[in-house]
């Protein structure tokens, strides 16, 4: 997968909005912000579809992106877990759906995707343990 860099810079230190660093959690100036997307199949976005399976990462120097990139380098990328995470999108954002190709419609998926997913999603809730209340 590939990460792309972006160092913003325009307005002087200490003026105007502020950024959080996603692993140190310092707050820092946004025109010293690096930004970058990291492969993510957990991650979908509102309004861009195009985006989905990247994740957009903040940090507050080159040293820390490169530490959060090496997380998501390693962090397995599945299929499926992008898909379960477009039907969930398409399910709450929307009347409910009540069929697969309602489903298909509004998520771009084909059906076997679909049934993938679901399959893929249903495995996780097993695996999770189970308390009593």
């Amino acid at each position: 997968m590939w990460w792309k860099r972006k160092v913003r810079k325009g307005s002087p230190a200490g003026a105007g909005p502020v950024e959080l660093c996603d692993l140190c959690a310092a707050v820092f100036p946004e025109s010293l912000a690096v930004r970058g997307w990291v492969p993510d199949s957990s991650a979908v976005h509102a309004g861009e579809d195009r985006f989905d399976g990247l994740r957009l990462v903040t940090a507050c120097c080159d040293d820390h992106f490169d530490l959060i990139g090496e997380g998501y380098r390693y962090r397995p990328y599945v299929e499926e877990e992008l898909w379960a995470a477009k039907l969930t999108r398409a399910l709450t954002t929307g009347p409910p759906a009540l069929s697969v190709e309602q489903l298909a419609r509004r998520t771009g998926l084909l059906d076997a995707q679909i049934r993938a997913a679901i399959a893929w999603h249903n495995q996780r809730l097993r695996e999770q343990p189970h308390t009593d209340p």
